[in-house]
């Protein structure tokens, strides 16, 4: 028998079709939560999630009958996505997302059950501004930390680093458990400067291709001495008076917004961490090898390791397996 795992994000979907832990086929749609709040309503998601189901099926020639079950992660478990699952408090491991899974069917996507997997909260509430820091949420990044956990043979306490659109730091304690997480825009604020600013220009409105460690190193410290905002615009003085190419400014302004994620890491009450504390970084290869420069170059971190391709490939859809895994022997007698 298949399985199939939904993935919803903020501006896109993804469904995976899988046989014995393996992927079979995938299908994208550019559509996510975004949609949602923009339009109201929540079409648009359900006729992606029901054309994606389709066109995975049927690539390879199947039909509902061959799925054993479908598990739904990310955003998709928000009050803009299918339906809202309220977040598990950490600390939370892989038992409790399994017992906090929820059932629900929606016909004009497709006659089956749909599994939706909870996000995580951090154990603190906002009584007041000062509070706020110590507060975080994230869907979708919990399945992604119990398929690396299972990935790697990972024994906690580790802090797993996920960078994206909302870049998390997420803190595992000595059992595995999820105690908190801390997130920024590091992506998004990424992508509204190069196509968005000034910078667009000075950058032809492309990021980063390849690793550029020289000019990453530069616009991290850049970052770390001067500021975001000053070391960003320290792109277009690089424009100006010198030859670089796209591709080494580019660098230089990853390096400047990685210079404070790395300072929002040292410094957040939302999760504990010290120089001891061992760093696992995974995500697309560029941002992931980046994140790996400038926290050698910071030198405050001693214990780093960085997930292969494989062994980050796909983790949404291989934790959200892991759990409902779990979930069935948690209802055998």
């Amino acid at each position: 028998m298949y399985i199939l795992t939904i993935d919803a994000g903020t501006t896109n979907t993804r469904v995976t079709l899988w046989h014995k832990d393996q992927p079979q086929s995938i299908a994208v749609r550019e559509v996510g939560v975004r949609d949602t709040a923009t339009d109201g309503h929540n079409s648009k998601l359900k006729i992606a999630i029901k054309d994606a189901i389709t066109e995975v099926l049927a690539g390879k020639r199947l039909t509902l009958e061959n799925i054993s079950q479908i598990i739904a992660t990310g955003m998709i478990t928000s009050n803009v996505g299918l339906v809202e699952v309220p977040h598990l408090i950490a600390p939370v491991g892989i038992e409790e997302l399994a017992r906090g899974i929820v059932a629900y069917r929606f016909p004009e996507i497709i006659d089956k059950e749909i599994l939706f997997v909870p996000g995580v909260k951090n154990h603190a509430d906002v009584r007041t501004l000062e509070d706020k820091e110590s507060m975080d949420i994230m869907r979708g990044e919990e399945v992604e930390v119990v398929g690396l956990i299972e990935r790697l043979n990972l024994a906690g306490p580790a802090v797993v680093i996920l960078p994206g659109s909302h870049s998390k730091f997420i803190s595992l304690d000595k059992n595995n458990k999820i105690t908190g997480c801390v997130t920024s825009l590091a992506g998004e604020l990424i992508s509204l400067i190069t196509k968005g600013s000034i910078l667009a220009s000075s950058l032809s409105s492309s990021f980063a291709k390849e690793l550029d460690k020289e000019l990453l190193i530069q616009g991290f410290e850049a970052g770390t001495r001067y500021g975001l905002t000053r070391g960003s615009f320290m792109v277009r003085i690089l424009d100006r008076f010198t030859e670089l190419t796209d591709n080494q400014k580019a660098n230089f302004l990853l390096g400047v917004i990685l210079s404070d994620d790395l300072k929002a890491l040292k410094n957040s009450t939302a999760i504990k961490v010290s120089s001891d504390s061992l760093i696992i970084i995974a995500g697309k290869e560029i941002l992931k090898d980046a994140l790996e420069v400038v926290i050698l170059e910071d030198g405050f971190f001693k214990n780093i390791r960085k997930a292969s391709k494989e062994e980050a490939n796909h983790l949404a859809g291989f934790g959200a397996l892991c759990v409902s895994k779990r979930s069935l022997k948690e209802m055998q007698p």
